[in-house]
């Protein structure tokens, strides 16, 4: 668990210096997801952050599990907007702190129980990473215009934390392809992707017949739908693989 606990308070970390840079008015501008504004989205994170340490404490499957998402969702944006964006901030990092706190308690493969279904702690702490990385990129994106100077001080860079993101959405490929009414195939899906500092990343079985491959960043921007596959350089090879870059969520 060390490994993704460093990141997932890293990515997090990362995102709270961005959020410092802000000027007041700019927790007003609006994000890429519809009738959502910066403070709104910081909003987001808290109220889950909050859900998914009480998730950690134990609580019983029937109070985490969730009937309607999207009601659920939008109850940490209807919670957080009387707040000032002081106060906004502060519920997320404590809510974070906490999940942390929760999860170092864990083994990798102990079951917690969430909102869909259980999952390891493992991928509990990899979806928070997940999460706090595609609500970064809403955020930054709301503010690009503004971004100048040198490439490689662009906040929406990639790091290499985001092998979780890729990791992620490529275990979550059987899951994807049920929801959307599709069949998974038998041989499974392998992922070939480049990350950041030209990293290879390669997940999947090394003899399956449908092949990704691609920009990492590519990958896991289609997988939490912040773009379409129609619009990345990703090669599919074979049928399902064509279907997966069409139904991959990583949520």
């Amino acid at each position: 668990m060390r490994e993704i606990l460093s990141d997932l308070v890293a990515e997090e970390q990362s995102l709270d210096q961005f959020l410092q840079g802000l000027h007041e008015r700019d927790w007003k501008l609006p994000t890429m997801a519809p009738g959502w504004s910066i403070h709104d989205t910081i909003s987001h994170l808290a109220f889950t952050e909050w859900a998914a340490a009480r998730a950690l404490d134990g609580q019983d499957a029937d109070s985490v599990r969730v009937a309607d998402l999207d009601e659920w969702t939008s109850r940490g944006v209807i919670e957080g907007r009387p707040k000032r964006y002081q106060e906004v901030i502060e519920w997320w990092r404590s809510g974070r702190a906490a999940v942390v706190d929760g999860l170092s308690k864990k083994l990798p493969s102990d079951r917690i129980e969430w909102v869909l279904a259980p999952m390891s702690a493992q991928a509990f702490a990899t979806l928070r990473l997940m999460e706090t990385w595609a609500h970064g990129l809403d955020i930054k994106m709301a503010l690009a215009h503004r971004f100048k100077g040198e490439p490689e001080d662009d906040p929406l860079l990639d790091s290499p934390r985001l092998r979780h993101v890729a990791w992620l959405a490529h275990r979550m490929l059987p899951w994807s392809f049920e929801t959307a009414g599709e069949e998974f195939p038998e041989g499974g899906i392998r992922v070939e992707l480049m990350g950041p500092n030209y990293a290879r990343w390669v997940y999947g079985p090394a003899a399956a017949e449908n092949v990704i491959k691609g920009v990492a960043g590519e990958w896991c921007r289609i997988a939490v739908h912040r773009l379409d596959a129609s619009a990345t350089n990703l090669k599919a090879e074979g049928d399902q693989a064509e279907t997966a870059l069409r139904v991959v969520r990583a949520y």
